[in-house]
């Protein structure tokens, strides 16, 4: 069976639209390398997964305009590990992204009000 993969990216590169390969993938290096704003705050989200041993949570998201990033769900590094603390999986959040390097990272997050 042939994947429609290869089809579906060189439309989305033909007309100009995001790459459809998951942020994951990606590194999310190729959305604030477009020319976009390298960083956003007050984003809502809602934790997905949590991995403390790496710094790492799961977000799904709205769109980030700022950064040029559609909704989605994807992983990130936290800045300092110990934000993490202040979340659990299932909690709607409020977070800030920065561009550090190749990587977009979490600068802040707090429990939604």
């Amino acid at each position: 069976m042939r994947s429609v993969a290869p089809c579906v990216l060189v439309l989305a590169l033909a007309f100009g639209l995001p790459s459809p390969t998951p942020a994951l993938a990606q590194g999310h290096a190729g959305h604030a390398a477009a020319g976009a704003a390298q960083s956003a705050s007050g984003i809502d989200g809602e934790v997905r997964r949590i991995d403390k041993s790496a710094g790492k949570l799961t977000i799904k998201h709205g769109e980030i305009k700022p950064m040029g990033m559609p909704p989605m769900t994807m992983m990130f590094a936290a800045r300092d590990k110990t934000m993490l603390d202040k979340v659990k999986v299932g909690d709607k959040i409020r977070f800030s992204l920065a561009s550090e390097g190749s990587s977009i990272v979490v600068t802040e997050i707090e429990p939604a009000k």
